[in-house]
């Protein structure tokens, strides 16, 4: 993937609903100008969740959803709106679709009541505005449309690009810490779980923060890092993958910074202060407990997986005991995780922002303590304090 790109973990999620043959399969179709989901006279058309990353103007890159209708009473109906519950988590903008010669059903104002519970900003298309005699006066979160005619199509667009321009806010993974010209060594390890020929996707987005920072970037494995330091006396941070972090750290001088790419993920896609608190309930397993391991991507899994292999050996290890663990990947996710004495969370790269607090967010309801992997591993291995140290206000706990 090339570093100019944006990754679907990184745009905007557009998320079109309602209920069946409202049109919303023929106005995805009008937004994005393609073919993207099947249009039909017959109810319920729509099964799972259609999903298209693109880039649009004026919108710029974005993932355009479209999802099965809420009110489908077909066989499948259960299970198509159970996946279109799974979509509601990643949603960064709803657009309710109605039919204007219908206008609201119950399913739809019950969206609505979602919409607002869940604070995810949204507008309601009113479709088939073309069959009606007398035009709708719309409020501001509002707009009558033909996916048909393509009436007021580019204005819908020119509206939920200022809905996205509204919602975006400035975040950094790590070079607001920094300054132009500080040198940043990066630790990354090549060795069977590497994926062969690319980095990973938290190197990419980290060596591309830093670059449009103007630091100074040394890219090194484990084995070089000591004499790349010697050479580098002036080295500000090191950041390495969580799997190295006990090695790196007894390398690294303690006058350098150092962290992990997943503590920087953990602040910058989720909570870190949460993940901090899920991490020291590790110390409070017992035998039999539940421990869920999430992960968020649906790669193969390697005969060693960090996951499914690694963790859990280092947890039965630390513990001294035997935890009963269960896993999920993709967009899988329990809601009920009652049964749960703790849940560990990939880094989430291939996940967007709203997609992890969604879940963060199912974890704190139910008081399941939550933790991502390098985190864990770095308080197994009794180095989380000094990973923290560039978080002052995460760091000022361990004191």
């Amino acid at each position: 993937m090339s570093l100019t790109n944006a990754p679907s973990s990184e745009r905007t999620h557009i998320a079109f609903f309602g209920c069946t043959n409202s049109g919303k399969s023929s106005l995805v179709n009008a937004i994005t100008g393609q073919n993207l989901s099947i249009v039909s006279d017959t109810k319920g058309t729509t099964t799972d969740a259609v999903k298209k990353t693109m880039e649009i103007l004026p919108l710029g890159p974005v993932v355009i959803i479209d999802t099965a209708g809420v009110n489908d009473e077909s066989s499948l109906g259960a299970q198509r709106i159970e996946k279109t519950q799974e979509v509601l988590r990643q949603t960064d903008i709803a657009v309710l679709v109605a039919d204007a010669t219908i206008g609201l059903q119950e399913d739809d104002k019950n969206l609505i009541k979602i919409f607002e519970e869940k604070k995810i900003p949204y507008i309601v298309v009113w479709n088939k505005s073309d069959l009606i005699a007398t035009q709708l006066s719309c409020s501001e979160k509002e707009i009558c449309v033909s996916a048909k005619t393509e009436q007021n199509i580019n204005e819908l667009k020119e509206l939920l690009a200022k809905l996205i321009k509204n919602n975006q806010t400035e975040k950094y993974i790590v070079s607001d810490k920094l300054s132009v010209g500080d040198v940043v060594v990066l630790v990354i390890p090549i060795d069977e779980s590497a994926p062969k020929g690319r980095l990973i996707l938290p190197q990419q987005l980290t060596l591309r923060e830093l670059l449009d920072k103007h630091c100074i970037i040394v890219c090194s494995q484990v084995e070089e890092l000591e004499t790349t330091l010697k050479k580098l006396p002036q080295t500000k941070l090191v950041i390495t993958d969580s799997q190295a972090f006990n090695q790196v750290s007894k390398i690294v001088p303690e006058s350098i910074l150092l962290t992990s790419f997943s503590i920087l993920f953990a602040n910058y896609k989720g909570n870190l202060e949460e993940f901090v608190k899920g991490a020291k309930a590790l110390s409070n397993l017992k035998t039999g407990d539940k421990v869920l391991i999430s992960e968020g991507c649906t790669h193969h899994r390697q005969c060693n997986d960090i996951g499914t292999v690694k963790i859990p050996k280092l947890i039965e290890k630390f513990t001294g005991i035997k935890p009963v663990f269960e896993f999920t990947s993709g967009g899988e996710f329990p809601v009920d995780i009652s049964k749960y004495s703790l849940i560990i969370h990939c880094g989430a790269c291939m996940l967007n922002e709203q997609e992890m607090k969604s879940r963060i967010s199912i974890a704190q309801k139910s008081n399941i303590p939550i933790v991502n992997y390098g985190i864990a591993i770095a308080y197994m291995n009794g180095i989380l304090k000094r990973g923290t140290q560039i978080f002052p206000e995460i760091h000022k706990d361990f004191e």
